[in-house]
């Protein structure tokens, strides 16, 4: 989480927005389509058998494509599978610096590993 947070507040170039959401998203300085979302998720990963059909019917209501809340759940579902495996295997914490250090390189370069060139097709 903490190197996903200095990616968002580096492209957001607002540490206070980010750190706000981390704190309470419903009561944090973003729109109501965001909050929105933000809840959804939430029940995604406390609750995701309860979800129903008036749940996506909400986030529609605030704005949300099928396309977006489908990505929204696939990246919320991936990142609890990710961190199950960081956690099994043992992989620790780092410093602040060094998520800070990551976020500012994630944001200029992306989560493609930098050494990486996409082959050329054709």
């Amino acid at each position: 989480m903490h190197s996903h947070a200095a990616v968002a507040a580096k492209l957001l170039n607002d540490d206070k927005k980010v750190q706000a959401v981390l704190e309470n998203h419903l009561t944090a300085p973003i729109s109501e389509a965001e909050k929105a979302l933000f809840s959804f998720i939430d029940k995604v990963n406390l609750a995701s058998a309860k979800i129903r059909q008036e749940d996506v019917d909400a986030l529609k209501a605030v704005g949300w494509s099928d396309e977006a809340i489908y990505d929204a759940i696939n990246v919320c579902a991936l990142f609890n599978f990710y961190n199950r495996w960081i956690d099994a295997n043992g992989v620790g914490h780092h410093s602040a610096e060094l998520y800070a250090f990551t976020g500012v390189r994630l944001a200029q370069s992306g989560y493609a590993d930098p050494g990486h060139t996409p082959e050329k097709t054709g």
